[in-house]
């Protein structure tokens, strides 16, 4: 009976979370007034979403090298981070975490003019490059405390054994603990891939190149029609494109993801 209420509880729940992206997909091919799809059912929201300014393409490749160099940058800094956090003794570790997860505390909207003059000293500004590395900030806090759990819920024999066989600290973590932390990194994988994928606020406020535009500041420009009148059609269609990759990469990902989150709770 408990398994029952249980199954029939959370599947409600789930039904209640998808029913928006539901409806967005059904408004996206359904006719409108106003829109590109006037009459009957069809793709005709999607080909103004294909055709605009630059094209679905190219703001599709902007968004996907955004999200992947923002994985890349906050995979190698976190693992090292964590597995230094992790392993190492030495004068304020503690203290130095502490003031890392601290960042998660400030508003990152606020530090985004600061970061703006920085990128534009640094010739970095309105650059997919600058923007990778904006977001990466913003995932580090996170990023290093998964990692630290998941490398303190290694066994510490594991490293030591390794160290005996004539492994470096780097040789230990790369042939023998990162095999051990792959849910932890894929955790922060998945997460840094999402807040890449789907900010606003930060390319609105670093690119100015509508070449060079993500796909949902692409998507935010789009809506607008003359007269102020937002066009909702071509607006679903472009939700509906931006939620089936996180979809999909979530379902393909989701046992290593749950695995990732229980590492630190099964440490010990």
């Amino acid at each position: 009976m408990l398994r029952t209420s249980n199954r029939v509880l959370t599947g409600g729940l789930a039904l209640l979370f998808l029913f928006p992206l539901l409806w967005a997909a059904v408004a996206s091919v359904s006719p409108q007034a106003g829109t590109a799809q006037t009459s009957g059912w069809g793709l005709g929201n999607y080909r103004t979403l294909a055709n605009y300014q630059a094209g679905i393409g190219q703001y599709l490749l902007n968004s996907t090298a955004v999200s992947l160099m923002t994985v890349a940058f906050t995979l190698g800094v976190s693992l090292l981070g964590g597995y230094a956090f992790a392993t190492f003794a030495f004068p304020g570790r503690d203290l130095l975490f502490l003031v890392t997860l601290a960042i998660l505390m400030v508003p990152y909207a606020t530090l985004l003019i600061p970061l703006y003059v920085l990128l534009n000293d640094l010739g970095l500004q309105n650059s997919l490059v600058g923007l990778a590395l904006v977001l990466t900030m913003f995932q580090l806090p996170f990023a290093v405390f998964m990692m630290r759990i998941s490398f303190e819920s290694v066994p510490r024999e594991l490293r030591e054994s390794a160290l005996v066989d004539g492994c470096g600290n780097l040789g230990a973590l790369l042939r023998v603990l990162l095999p051990a932390v792959k849910p932890g990194l894929v955790t922060v994988g998945l997460f840094a891939f999402l807040a890449a994928w789907n900010d606003f606020i930060t390319p609105l406020v670093l690119i100015n190149d509508s070449d060079k535009a993500p796909l949902p500041l692409a998507v935010a420009n789009m809506r607008q029609q003359v007269m102020g009148i937002v066009d909702y059609g071509a607006t679903e269609a472009g939700v509906v494109a931006l939620a089936l990759p996180c979809i999909v990469l979530f379902l393909a990902l989701q046992r290593h993801y749950v695995r990732g989150f229980m590492s630190g709770a099964l440490k010990g």
